[in-house]
């Protein structure tokens, strides 16, 4: 062996971006632990969102079809849920550059890729817990699933993919803006009119023509429909309906694969140029 070998310093190779990505994972899930009250927005909230709307709401209610209103429902409220996890993970990332958190992944060999990819899976499992609740809480309150197994697993697997392409609009929104406070106002003023004017909670063929054309062009009410019609928990669209409501699933697929190329190479440029200095 000779003194140049011997002397020579071997760098240690840095992991590799899914390896990064885990480990970003665990930090969120680790944080959660930590503070459990982190979950209320999808404990308590999803819960007093479906008994008050159940018990309170229904009752004035229309019911489509004849059906119950409550299993009329639950896709509703599962379909609000999951789009805001894209306000989620806006202030996450938000709260993390202000904390100076990321000028400190910065001065580690992490690419940054990885701490968005982290982000974005640990909000999608963070949201799938409120998933969880609400089903539970349906349940508990007359909710059913109609159809066969395959077809329940896929009306929750739309929920997810869909719910993936709104995290990197919230990404994009956490990176643009400069705090906690714009991202607060910004996110509550888009989301709840893009929830509200939906089939999530009402259906659409009482509105005025104008109005019901957005409503079910809006990518919430195909997400709405498609898990309605494959749990058996409301009746088909109306003949004179918006093509995604007579083809529910594929229209939430297509939005999904939109929203995640439109959305994540913005935001992962508008987090480069925000973290650059």
């Amino acid at each position: 062996m000779t003194a140049s070998t011997v002397g020579e310093r071997v760098e240690p190779k840095p992991p590799s971006t899914w390896r990064q990505t885990s480990i970003m994972v665990r930090r969120s899930l680790i944080h959660t632990k930590r503070m459990p009250e982190m979950l209320s927005d999808v404990t308590a909230q999803p819960i007093m969102f479906v008994v008050l709307f159940a018990f309170v709401f229904g009752p004035a209610m229309p019911t489509p079809g004849g059906g119950s209103y409550r299993e009329y429902l639950l896709p509703g409220i599962m379909g609000q849920t999951i789009v805001f996890t894209a306000f989620i993970v806006s202030n996450g990332i938000t709260a993390d550059v202000d904390k100076g958190i990321v000028d400190r992944f910065r001065s580690l060999p992490i690419n940054r890729t990885s701490y968005l990819l982290g982000r974005a899976v640990a909000s999608l499992l963070h949201s799938s817990i409120g998933i969880v609740v609400m089903a539970l809480t349906g349940l508990a309150i007359g909710w059913r699933i109609h159809t066969s197994f395959p077809e329940a697993v896929l009306g929750f697997a739309l929920v997810l993919v869909f719910g993936f392409g709104m995290i990197w609009f919230g990404i994009l929104i956490g990176s643009w803006l400069k705090s906690v406070e714009a991202v607060n106002g910004f996110m509550f003023t888009f989301l709840f009119p893009l929830t509200f004017l939906s089939n999530a909670f009402v259906p659409t063929a009482p509105m005025a023509p104008w109005l019901r054309a957005i409503a079910e062009w809006n990518p919430v009410s195909s997400l709405v429909q498609a898990m309605r019609q494959l749990w058996g928990n409301g009746p088909v669209a109306a003949e004179g309906a918006a093509f995604p409501l007579h083809h529910p699933i594929i229209a939430t697929i297509v939005w999904s694969l939109v929203f995640t190329a439109a959305f994540a190479p913005f935001a992962l440029r508008a987090f480069r140029r925000r973290t650059a200095n």
